[in-house]
């Protein structure tokens, strides 16, 4: 691996992260869609979404690869994972189902196509390209799932106070909670397919390790 080339890659993608995610942060609250509430109520909103958990996590996941492109550690792999099961849904969902329904302007353009289509291109792209590997293990996997059904769980518990849900397949106001959990198991079963996925491809690329190794022996 070309360890400058990589380093520049997840750069680039930590920027693009980091710009989309700030901007949109703060057009949400000088400019929210509900004028009525309140600031706390704002970021709270803002930080329920997916995703911008799935990017905010791809962020925490790529930076220490700027610095060492085979970084390694049992949290960081976790966060790695998670990062891939969230953007790798997030880009697939938007293109899918959400792109034909939205139309963004102006800056939200901007902070929409990093979000929705740079930041899952780019890391799923860069993880198979990059690496490093192996860092998949099944326990690893066991711990990723952890995070969406806590996202699932929060949401769900917010909402029997808010009547507020980010995302119309989990509206228990709309749909009631049969409909609601039905979708939901469907998410997490769907992102189980996708940990062990990732698992799969992680044993069957070559392994970077015999280049890391190698670089930390010279």
């Amino acid at each position: 691996m070309n360890r400058t080339t990589a380093r520049a890659w997840w750069a680039v993608l930590a920027v693009v992260v980091a710009l989309s995610v700030g901007t949109e942060f703060v057009l949400h609250l000088v400019d929210p869609e509900d004028p009525s509430l309140g600031v706390v109520e704002r970021v709270v909103r803002f930080f329920s979404f997916f995703t911008v958990q799935s990017n905010l996590l791809v962020l925490a996941a790529v930076l220490p690869l700027v610095r060492d492109p085979f970084h390694d550690g049992p949290g960081w792999r976790v966060v790695r994972l998670a990062s891939l099961l969230g953007i790798t849904i997030t880009g697939i969902v938007y293109a899918v189902v959400l792109a034909p329904l939205y139309d963004p302007q102006g800056l939200n353009a901007w902070t929409n196509t990093g979000e929705h289509y740079v930041s899952p291109v780019m890391t799923v792209l860069g993880w198979l390209l990059f690496g490093p590997r192996p860092r998949v293990t099944g326990d690893v996997v066991a711990r990723a799932l952890l995070w969406p059904v806590a996202w699932i769980a929060w949401i769900l518990a917010q909402g029997t106070v808010t009547a507020w849900y980010p995302y119309d397949f989990m509206d228990v106001a709309a749909h009631g909670y049969a409909v609601a959990l039905r979708n939901l198991g469907v998410v997490v079963l769907l992102a189980l397919a996708f940990l062990l996925l990732f698992r799969l491809v992680d044993r069957r690329l070559p392994p970077t390790q015999a280049a890391e190794q190698l670089v930390h022996a010279g």
